[in-house]
């Protein structure tokens, strides 16, 4: 039996037989004495093999890295100087009594200890990936995070119960998971985006608090805080306004990030509106770590002979917005261009800039190819509204406002990161800086569809007194809906959910779905509701992205056990894969191939 975790051994257990299980780190043999690194998922010891134990000794010299073993020795403490202050067992070896290869290992496609693997390569052999400390902290501490929201919410007597896997497709997001039915021909099953309809039922079945830590499924472009499957902490509550669910699980999240991280977040969360968050940052999630932010213009420029800004300001929709960087008039014409190329991703069709290198000479102490067509009035108001002052550079967002909104706040994001930036004090490192952003919009137009769709999802409730909006003018209707927004992270959205089905059947109409439509898409939540429906709402948080904020990973990747590439691909099972026929037949799918085309 073993004794403890090779990890945890440490000078408590000096003078002590101990028998340890793990895997062979690294072989270290020292002119005679052999030393094994031994690791588990709780770290490593060190075991000396003494050549005078004989038949211990000679397996010693038979173990290669990841070779599975156990060894009984003596745990003693380690010479004088050559203690290592980074392990728990740092101070104290173990002098190897039996050895007993457990299981060998062929050679290992790379050495755990290196840290320039490329990704697919870590995918490709997950089994290994896994076994890296670094791999193994991380699942840990998704583990812990779990635990302390389980405790948590059970102290408030919140239920964990589970919502179907296989449920209705309602495409009203992104795309759903089909699952074809074998017993019912020709129909499917959904994949759940979300537990949201089942969660509402559950309101309405009188349990008046849930929560479930439960996979969810999206058939969507991924990128590195997406994947097609992954991890929400669901919650709803009935009986509860809008301030007194943001104030439960802003609370749970302190908790959870103070008992895990032993980091103090803010206490209360600042909150600030949409309108606010897109007029000042160009996001509905901006990381309030970067002190700098927009200067809307679009007021002033109505009149320059600049069109590209007199364009963007006389057009319906339009937006111009100018972005200053304290201290970058030292940037190159390179750098410039490198963001130019970076804002083009976003849609935008160029960066505007002027460089203020001295405010006493006037126009004539700016650099700009711009300058030239901005009159007196527009100027002054730039460097004034902006704060511009010697040594400044001012980015120029000029079009739609979603264009200008994306580009320019991302460019907001990526000068902050930047490592000048960092130097500049236009980032605060190592801070967390939690937000609640609330009072969304109800609808965004679908200018291709030519119809609106749901900011959220089309069961979020109104503001109180918005109600008739949702028929005069949708556009206007602000929602009772709230994202938790942590370093420029969404990590939870949720809403007051509508519980009265006329006001249901308001926000179908808005959304141009008429009655039998709704009926078939949402008739059972729909026929729920006329039974004395409870006022509920909830929240969701995703897990994944938690815990990789926590752990500094790259990728929600990096906290997931076996995760998709970007392609949707796993690498390790080779899914998705091709099926055999007769299963296809059984389905009654037959596949239509794309067309392959061929030159001349």
């Amino acid at each position: 039996m073993r004794t403890c975790y090779t990890g945890q051994v440490s000078s408590e257990h000096l003078g002590q037989i101990v028998t340890l299980f793990g895997w062979v780190h690294r072989r270290r043999d020292h002119g005679g004495v052999i030393f094994i690194d031994l690791r588990d998922r709780e770290g490593l010891a060190q075991i000396v093999c003494d050549p005078d134990r004989v038949d211990t000794f000679q397996i010693a010299e038979r173990l290669r890295n990841e070779f599975c073993v156990s060894i009984t020795g003596l745990v003693r403490k380690r010479p004088e100087g050559t203690t290592n202050a980074s392990l728990k067992s740092g101070e104290v070896e173990i002098l190897a009594h039996d050895i007993d290869i457990l299981n060998a290992s062929v050679p290992v496609p790379f050495q755990l200890d290196d840290d320039n693997l490329s990704e697919t390569t870590r995918l490709t052999h997950r089994v290994l990936d896994l076994r890296r400390p670094q791999m193994q902290q991380n699942l840990m501490l998704r583990y812990r995070v779990s635990i302390e929201v389980r405790k948590y919410l059970d102290q408030l007597g919140f239920i964990d119960i589970e919502t179907p896997m296989l449920t209705k497709s309602t495409p009203e997001g992104a795309r759903d998971y089909l699952v074809p039915s074998r017993v019912n021909a020709g129909q499917f099953f959904a994949l759940p985006q979300s537990p949201q309809l089942f969660k509402q039922l559950l309101m309405v079945s009188g349990f008046d608090r849930y929560y479930q830590i439960v996979k969810c499924f999206r058939d969507e472009d991924l990128r590195a805080d997406r994947q097609p499957e992954f991890t929400q902490i669901d919650c709803e509550t009935s009986f509860l306004n809008e301030q007194q669910i943001r104030d439960i699980f802003e609370d749970m999240i302190r908790h959870v990030f103070k008992t895990v991280k032993n980091v103090d977040l803010a206490n209360p969360f600042p909150v600030m509106p949409w309108s606010e968050a897109m007029h000042r940052f160009g996001s509905d999630k901006p990381d309030l770590r970067v002190s700098l932010e927009f200067t809307d213009l679009t007021d002033i420029m109505k009149d320059v002979d600049f069109k590209v800004f007199a364009g963007a300001a006389n057009s319906e929709g339009g937006r111009v917005v100018a972005l200053r960087v304290p201290g970058g008039g030292d940037m190159s014409r390179s750098e410039i261009d490198a963001y130019t190329q970076f804002v083009g991703i976003y849609g935008a069709r160029g960066l505007a800039w002027i460089k203020v290198n001295d405010l006493a000479k006037g126009r004539e102490g700016l650099q700009s190819p711009i300058v030239k067509n901005i009159h007196d009035v527009a100027l002054n108001a730039v460097l004034e509204r902006s704060g511009a002052q010697n040594g400044d550079i001012i980015f120029f967002g000029a079009d739609k406002a979603k264009v200008v909104n994306d580009a320019i706040g991302a460019l907001r994001v990526k000068i902050g990161h930047s490592e000048f930036g960092r130097k500049q004090g236009l980032m605060a490192v190592g801070e967390w800086r939690p937000l609640w952003v609330v009072d969304f919009p109800m609808f965004e137009y679908d200018e291709e569809a030519g119809r609106y769709t749901a900011a959220h999802h089309p069961f979020t409730a109104p503001k109180d007194g918005h109600e008739d909006l949702l028929t005069t003018n949708p556009a206007a209707a602000l929602a009772k809906a709230y994202d938790m927004v942590l370093n420029g992270w969404e990590i939870g959205g949720g809403s007051v959910r509508i519980h009265r089905e006329e006001v249901q059947s308001k926000v179908f109409r808005a959304l141009k779905i008429d009655a039998e439509e709704a009926q078939l898409k949402f008739g059972f939540l729909l026929d729920a509701l006329q039974y004395g429906a409870p006022p509920h709402g909830g929240i969701a948080f995703g897990l994944d992205r938690i815990v990789t904020m926590m752990t500094g990973a790259e990728s929600i990747r990096d906290v997931i056990a076996f995760p998709k590439t970007q392609r949707a691909q796993d690498l390790l099972t080779q899914a998705p894969s091709a099926v055999d026929e007769k299963q296809l037949r059984e389905l009654h799918i037959r596949l239509r191939m794309p067309e392959v085309k061929t030159a001349g």
